[in-house]
């Protein structure tokens, strides 16, 4: 079986065909029958897993069992203390509450490379980078999470899955999980002990 990590670039589909000629995932990965876990969006980046292995996918994208995902997020303005307890505590979206995140503000910019396309510049608005760690990968969740309480997603970078990161990745590459990655995600998909979330 096959485990693969991979730094999606901005603009680039979860997928590897596209009708309308869009970048998509088989543009940087050339391994056959590996397949993404969950997705990210167009305009997010950041870490994706694509495996073989069907019933680790399944268990990974399994919202009973709650794997942490991390983003890094630069969000428009400046939040206020409400704002962050709404994302921790979880707030309406599309009709259901949102899991409690875990919400933190970075004192500095991350050291992440260029976006190409850079964000819209404005001077007059202040920018700020939170770290949210979420339980759940509903789709556009952390772009809808953040505009609910006033402080739109400008740039959106997951940075974690699990036990796996970034580290050593530039956007566009791919590399196989080294055998302590590997053995770090069976242990914790598959832990007797993992915390099952209820519904």
């Amino acid at each position: 079986m096959r485990y693969l990590k991979f730094y999606k670039p901005y603009g680039v589909l979860t997928q590897f065909t596209d009708q309308a000629g869009r970048p998509t995932l088989k543009s940087f990965i050339p391994v056959p029958r590996v397949y993404p876990v969950g997705r990210l969006d167009r305009d997010s980046e950041g870490l994706l897993l694509l495996t073989d292995d069907g019933r680790l996918n399944a268990r990974l994208i399994d919202p009973k069992f709650g794997h942490e995902r991390i983003y890094w997020v630069q969000v428009e303005g400046i939040p206020t203390p409400q704002a962050l307890q709404q994302l921790q505590q979880g707030l309406i979206i599309q009709g259901r509450k949102t899991r409690p995140a875990q919400v933190k503000v970075l004192a500095e910019e991350p050291t992440l490379p260029p976006r190409d396309p850079p964000i819209r510049f404005r001077r007059s608005i202040p920018t700020t980078w939170l770290e949210l760690t979420l339980q759940e990968g509903r789709n556009r969740q952390v772009r809808r999470m953040t505009a609910a309480v006033g402080i739109p997603t400008l740039r959106l970078v997951r940075v974690g899955l699990g036990p796996l990161s970034l580290a050593g990745l530039a956007p566009g590459q791919w590399q196989d999980l080294s055998e302590v990655e590997l053995a770090q995600l069976r242990q914790y998909c598959f832990s007797q002990t993992i915390r099952v979330i209820s519904s």
